[in-house]
């Protein structure tokens, strides 16, 4: 008998009592179409070794691989991490948690049908920013708001509805790159607006502002530079002074915000980040802003500012092709809730709650750890508890430090610590954490939940 005949046919493959099994599991076509795979991969090996791959030596082999192919086509590939890199709000894993509140109000909408455009009290139709712009008009003082997918899409928006075929007047030193090479220079060509610089890189004074207007200005912009920081011999225009130019011509100012914070950061002990509500007391006519970084949310551009601009943004086409889905909007409302009651946000709000954790809890947290790896990896590993330097993370003050605590793991074999490196990522739930002199840095600051971590760890 020829190699190739030693190879099984799907149909008696199919049965078999265990692949039975697997058809009623899977169905019918996956299970065959894994089996024609996996079949046409023996036939490959076999030209190639001219000898019967070991897998199709016994029936059984070939099932137990058919069942982990169908599992694996079942599994996510965006998959649950332990985020012990030091950085909160993480931009390549998923930046803010999301609190409990939102997981709640997210998985209703999932579940069951919601009142997503309809008023209940009316009967009719309604627009489905309302709920969440009745709610940030309280919290922001603003007059309306309008909700789209992400800050760039908010810029975007804004551009096109009101600077078409227009310029737009920014600082050299605000021409900002955000992740992923987004450009803003390159969102306004997309916007059909005509860019234009004033200032330098360092400096940018009131009169270039002044010098640069002219019949075919369409407002004053401002860009917040979360993302980096011009030390040293620097000059900018703040919008207040903004504000006082537009009004001398007549001519509106937008800020991009970005990091979207609503409350004053410093009373919790952390760098100070503008406010959207300093930007509306200070006159600016639209400020946006990211729902998923310091507002601690899920991913969203809102814009809040003067009524009638929001009323004409909210009727331009592109804003159906940019809103969001009942899930963003019901995670979106519950978040903004929870700043109702702002002596509670530490506790509930996820983000917050991390970023102002006590340092004696992450030492608790620290041992707990320190013990369970001590227990796994024996002595082949130096385990210490030490203090680390955590950071807010997507783009939010990069030169701040917020103290933190890590278990550090280091060797003098080698070859070891990249090993231990890989056999983190291949866990059930990968860990991902930090390299620092020589020694793999696990810090507290950014973990989600330490039991988790702590159940993870038994596989190792």
């Amino acid at each position: 008998m020829s190699l190739y005949q030693q190879l099984p046919s799907i149909d008696k493959l199919l049965k078999t009592t265990e692949g039975a099994e697997l058809v009623t599991q899977f169905g019918h076509t996956a299970v065959v179409n894994v089996c024609r795979s996996l079949i046409e991969q023996g036939r490959k090996a076999i030209k190639r070794d001219q000898q019967l791959p070991q897998i199709f030596t016994d029936v059984q082999h070939i099932i137990n691989e058919i069942r982990h192919k169908l599992i694996q086509q079942q599994q996510v590939n965006i998959q649950s991490v332990h985020n012990l890199t030091g950085t909160v709000l993480h931009t390549n894993l998923g930046r803010a948690l999301w609190a409990e509140a939102a997981q709640h109000a997210a998985l209703t909408a999932m579940q069951q049908n919601v009142a997503l455009e309809y008023d209940l009290h009316a009967g009719e139709r309604n627009h489905r920013d309302n709920y969440i712009s009745g709610l940030l008009c309280q919290l922001t003082g603003a007059e309306a708001a309008c909700v789209v997918n992400n800050n760039a899409a908010a810029v975007l928006l804004m551009l096109a509805t009101f600077a078409q075929g227009k310029e737009v007047i920014i600082s050299r030193g605000e021409l900002i790159e955000i992740g992923g090479a987004f450009r803003i220079p390159d969102i306004m060509q997309q916007a059909g607006c005509k860019l234009v610089e004033v200032g330098t890189t360092n400096r940018t004074h009131l009169s270039d502002y002044r010098n640069a207007i002219n019949e075919n200005t369409a407002f004053l912009m401002k860009v917040h530079s979360s993302n980096y920081q011009i030390c040293g011999f620097t000059k900018s225009v703040s919008e207040q002074e903004l504000v006082e130019l537009g009004k001398e011509f007549n001519l509106p100012v937008i800020t991009d915000l970005g990091s979207g914070a609503l409350i004053d950061l410093t009373q919790y002990g952390l760098p100070a980040e503008p406010t959207v509500q300093e930007k509306w007391e200070q006159g600016v006519n639209l400020i946006s802003f990211s729902g998923d970084k310091l507002l601690g949310g899920p991913q969203a551009g809102i814009i809040v500012g003067k009524k009638a601009w929001i009323e004409r943004l909210q009727s331009h086409p592109l804003k159906r092709a940019l809103r969001c889905d009942k899930v963003i909007l019901a995670g979106l409302e519950a978040t903004l809730r929870l700043y109702l009651q702002p002596e509670k946000l530490s506790e509930k709000l996820t983000a917050l709650y991390l970023l102002t954790q006590p340092i004696n809890e992450l030492l608790a947290k620290a041992e707990k750890l320190k013990t369970a790896l001590h227990d796994k990896l024996g002595n082949d590993y130096i385990v210490k508890i030490e203090e680390s330097s955590a950071q807010i993370g997507s783009g939010s003050q990069p030169l701040a430090i917020i103290p933190s605590v890590a278990v550090t793991l280091s060797t003098e074999m080698s070859g070891k610590l990249t090993a231990l490196l890989n056999h983190f990522k291949r866990l059930p739930q990968p860990i991902i954490c930090r390299v620092e002199k020589e020694k793999i840095w696990l810090d507290l600051r950014s973990l989600a939940s330490l039991e988790r971590l702590l159940d993870t760890l038994k596989q190792l």
